[in-house]
C-alpha cells in the first residue's frame, strides 16, 4: 500500500512546495487544504498514513483536527512559521 500524507497549510506556496517534495519521494499527497473543515471533508473519504499540519490557519487553530487524528492513531507533525 502506498504511503499517504495529508497536508494542511494555508500558505499556498508552502503547501505546493511540500506537495511536490513529498510526491518526489514517493508519497501520495492528500490535499493540500487550507482549513480544518476542508481537511475533515477529505478524511471522510480518504485514509492517511501521516499528516503535516500548520498550527495556525488564518483565524483558526488546527487543534480540533489534531485531536481527531490522535483519536484515530494517525501520526502528525505540527509546524508554525511564527
Amino acid at each position: 500500500m502506498q504511503k499517504t500524507v495529508l497536508i494542511v497549510e494555508d500558505e499556498f506556496l508552502m503547501a505546493m512546495d511540500l506537495k511536490l517534495l513529498l510526491e518526489h519521494h514517493g508519497w501520495r499527497v492528500i490535499g493540500p487544504v487550507a482549513t480544518v473543515r476542508d481537511a475533515l471533508r477529505l478524511l471522510e473519504d480518504e485514509v492517511t498514513t501521516v499528516a503535516l499540519l500548520d498550527v495556525s490557519l488564518g483565524t483558526e487553530l488546527v487543534t480540533p483536527l489534531a485531536e481527531i487524528l490522535k483519536a484515530r492513531d494517525v501520526p502528525f507533525a505540527v509546524a508554525s512559521a511564527l
